[in-house]
C-alpha cells in the first residue's frame, strides 16, 4: 500500500470515527434490525434499516467500538441508504473479500466500493478485520431477520 493511500485509510477512518454520520436508532414501524458483538475486542453495535418494497429507505446505527469499527459502520449506513436488498447483499460480499482476500471475487468484482476502498488497508492487519466487518454482517443479519438478530464473531 502506498503511503498516500495509507494516509488517505487513515483520515477517513480517523473522520467517520469522530463523527459518525446514522449514529442513532431508526424509529419507525417495521423497522429491521440486529446486533452485533466482537467477542475478541468488545465491540457491540445495533443497526437498523428501514426496508420498503426491496430498497433501503434509511439505514443507521448505535453503539460503541474501536475506530475501525465505529468508521465501518458509518460509511456502511451512508452507501447502502436507496439501494436494493440486492445491490445491498453484492456489496456485502464485494466488502467482505475486499478485507479479507488479495483478489476481488469474479462474481462481485463489478460491484463498485467507493470510498470503502480505504478499508483495504485492514488485510494488513489480521486482527482488526473483523472490526471493519463487524458492522457489515450485522447488516446482513439485518436484511434477512423478521425480527431481532443476533450476530457474534468468534477468535
Amino acid at each position: 500500500m502506498s503511503d498516500d493511500l495509507r494516509d488517505l485509510y487513515q483520515e477517513v477512518i480517523l473522520e467517520h470515527a469522530r463523527k459518525p454520520r446514522n449514529h442513532h436508532a431508526l424509529a419507525v414501524a417495521g423497522v429491521r434490525k440486529a446486533e452485533g458483538f466482537n467477542r475478541l475486542c468488545g465491540d457491540r453495535l445495533h443497526v437498523y434499516l428501514d426496508v420498503q418494497d426491496g430498497v433501503i429507505q434509511d439505514a443507521s446505527f448505535e453503539g460503541a467500538g474501536c475506530a475501525i469499527s465505529t468508521a465501518s459502520a458509518s460509511m456502511m449506513t451512508q452507501t447502502v441508504k436507496g439501494r436494493s436488498v440486492g445491490d445491498v447483499e453484492a456489496l456485502f460480499r464485494r466488502f467482505h473479500t475486499l478485507v479479507t482476500d488479495t483478489a476481488p471475487a469474479p462474481a462481485d468484482a463489478d460491484v463498485e466500493l467507493g470510498k470503502l476502498e480505504v478499508f483495504a488497508g485492514v488485510r494488513e492487519f489480521p486482527a482488526r478485520v473483523k472490526c471493519a466487518s463487524l458492522a457489515w454482517h450485522t447488516l446482513h443479519a439485518a436484511l434477512k431477520a423478521d425480527g431481532d438478530a443476533v450476530v457474534s464473531t468468534e477468535d
